[in-house]
């Protein structure tokens, strides 16, 4: 089902002095030779600067995205989105280049539910500094950047998935307000752009899971399968980040306490259901390791502080119970993180938006015949989901 489509708004676009950088740049296609060299202090990311072949490209979203956050700033939100929200497209002229924006109102409305400033989320991702790179071990064709603070992810999307995203928009923002404390990935904005007369290109913006990411040591992939889930893992001593998969988790394990692991394996099954009933699979658990520091154990003195945290958030007409709260730490970016006695977790389900429909059946056929006997990703929703709880709780204690 697509979401409802109304002719697109199109407005000049404010822009500040420094997103006029955009069209000053030379795309040379120096491919990962150019990336590895370029190493910043930032272990394993590397900024997408003058030279490199997405500069331009970045450049230019980074304008836009600076004079669509302007609207919101201009415009706030006065109430839960309406039905016109979820559907408006607004449409910026630049010089050289086109920022549309989808669903804009409704976006707004969500950032503000999540306490986020907007001028801080303008700050992030106008041009105050360059996007980051890193190479992914992902088997798409989508390109991956940070802000230049680590705060914000972006991803090119197909057009499909766009439409399936805004399809399921409204429903994804009532299970948020029902589960404050949800696991699902925030997603933040939805854009297109246009060069000149070119085909659009779409991205998303949602909050990063692994954030802040000073001292993570390792991240991994999680889809609760075999086939195609291993990645060679960097050298030692290599700056590079790996994303690792299913495989290289073996003999490791999820340690927490008692009732934060009750809560994890309650709202996997509340978030995988959510995913079930919207027909959608080949998602995944995105996980991290942090080691906490002593003063960091346990409850401590910020207890009061954490309990507070964990009652505020959009109200609903569940009660708490249902609404499967918790305690959040005294961090940022704290829905995604879960502590164990002694490691920090980064925890977060991304890639929302593959629906199970005619391809995916065929290609599920196919890999039946191309892997006997062994899992992989490409299963009903309501298989996906049950295989994913399973392998949560078979990993954690």
């Amino acid at each position: 089902m697509a979401a409802p489509s109304p002719g697109p708004r199109q407005v000049l676009a404010p822009s500040p002095e420094a997103g006029r950088r955009t069209a000053t740049s030379s795309s040379g296609r120096h491919g990962l030779l150019w990336r590895l060299r370029d190493k910043q202090p930032r272990l394993g990311l590397f900024e997408i600067g003058p030279g490199h072949e997405l500069h331009r490209l970045t450049c230019m979203m980074q304008a836009g995205l600076w004079a669509a956050t302007q609207v919101s700033m201009d415009h706030p939100p006065t109430g839960p989105p309406t039905e016109e929200d979820f559907s408006e497209v607004m449409t910026q002229v630049q010089e050289g280049f086109e920022l549309g924006t989808l669903a804009g109102p409704a976006f707004a409305w969500l950032r503000h539910s999540l306490g986020l400033a907007e001028k801080d989320y303008q700050a992030s991702l106008g041009p105050g500094g360059p996007y980051l790179q890193f190479l992914s071990t992902s088997k798409s064709k989508a390109s991956f950047f940070l802000s230049h603070d680590q705060r914000f992810f972006l991803k090119t999307q197909r057009r499909r998935e766009v439409r399936a995203l805004l399809a399921h928009l409204p429903r994804y923002v009532q299970h948020l307000q029902r589960h404050p404390h949800s696991l699902l990935a925030r997603l933040l904005g939805v854009h297109s752009l246009r060069v000149a007369r070119g085909k659009k290109k779409y991205f998303i913006i949602m909050q990063s899971v692994f954030y802040p990411a000073g001292r993570i040591s390792e991240r991994y992939d999680i889809k609760g399968c075999e086939v195609s889930r291993w990645v060679d893992p960097a050298p030692e001593g290599s700056p590079l980040v790996l994303v690792l998969k299913d495989l290289n988790f073996q003999g490791k394990t999820i340690e927490l306490a008692g009732s934060q692991r009750s809560w994890l394996l309650r709202q996997m099954e509340l978030d995988t259901t959510f995913l079930r009933e919207l027909n959608v699979l080949d998602y995944s658990l995105l996980m991290a390791f942090q080691r906490l520091h002593e003063d960091e154990k346990g409850p401590g003195s910020s207890l009061v502080f954490r309990t507070a945290r964990s009652v505020q958030g959009v109200q609903s007409p569940d009660d708490p119970g249902a609404q499967n709260r918790r305690l959040l730490p005294d961090s940022p970016n704290a829905l995604h993180i879960l502590d164990g006695p002694e490691q920090r977790y980064f925890l977060g389900l991304v890639d929302l938006a593959t629906v199970y429909g005619l391809r995916k059946r065929l290609e599920y056929l196919w890999k039946t015949l191309r892997y006997p006997g062994q899992t992989f990703s490409t299963v009903s929703p309501a298989c996906y989901a049950r295989r994913l709880c399973q392998w949560v709780e078979e990993h954690s204690e």
